[in-house]
């Protein structure tokens, strides 16, 4: 295997970790892929992180929608397409003019985000109720879903506060974001491949990680009832904001 990247031993089987993580999270604890962002952005580079994760996440989606495609319908979801595209493409050009150290730093500062909308979605629940339901909330949504999923891959919290504000049914949240992730990681291959960032090697890499994916989500799907959620939200919570730090100023 030729690899433009740190791909030792010890190497892959972190990465295989990370892959691990991203399947897990699939299966109830959508914060988990923050550590896949993170071993990922630390084992090959930030930039290159966006275009190795991007697969992956495309494989989830592929496993995770004929599971919940009886829930919601795709005219649940056209609404919040073109505003959320229009983003992407904006960010395409932001990752295009960054450097790995810029790209390093915007990744921490949305995970960075992505904790604090966390602990908002968690702790103030009643707030998220009272936002007024308006479009300007809905395209201020939509364009963070945009930008956080095309820099980092990292748009689940964000997605999650809008389904809050919108009171929408557990179903509903998962048939939704079941087809809108789908659908936008697939809208964002062109992009990331013009940028080199998916390539022959990344994807030769991504064969290798894709077990990690599958053990991630069978395991996840045996064991999600027997973790305390408590703990184990806590924790997350911890790791996401050591991974912001780092990634920010280490």
């Amino acid at each position: 295997m030729n690899l433009p990247f740190d791909a030792t031993t010890s190497g892959i089987l972190l990465a295989l970790l990370g892959a691990f993580c991203l399947g897990f999270s699939k299966t109830g604890f959508p914060g988990l892929a923050i550590v896949n962002v993170l071993i990922i952005a630390e084992l090959f580079g930030a930039k290159n992180s966006v275009g190795i994760i991007l697969p992956l996440l495309i494989v989830c989606d592929l496993i995770v929608y004929p599971l919940f495609r009886k829930y919601a319908s795709w005219s649940m979801v056209w609404p919040l397409v073109p505003v959320t595209m229009i983003a992407i493409v904006g960010a395409y050009f932001l990752l295009d003019a960054f450097d790995d150290l810029t790209a390093r730093r915007v990744i921490g500062a949305i995970i960075l985000l992505m904790f604090f909308l966390q602990i908002l979605r968690q702790f103030r629940k009643e707030f998220l109720a009272d936002l007024p339901d308006s479009k300007l909330f809905g395209w201020a949504s939509c364009v963070l879903i945009g930008v956080s999923t095309m820099l980092a891959n990292a748009a689940g919290p964000v997605y999650s506060i809008y389904a809050l504000v919108h009171k929408m049914k557990k179903e509903d949240f998962l048939g939704i974001g079941a087809r809108l992730f789908l659908l936008l990681n697939v809208f964002k291959v062109p992009f990331l491949g013009n940028l080199n960032l998916i390539t022959k090697e990344s994807l030769t890499l991504n064969l290798i990680l894709i077990p990690g994916i599958l053990a991630g989500i069978f395991l996840g799907r045996k064991l999600i009832h027997h973790v305390p959620q408590k703990l184990f939200e806590w924790l997350l919570y911890a790791f996401s904001l050591i991974a912001a730090v780092r990634l920010l100023w280490f």
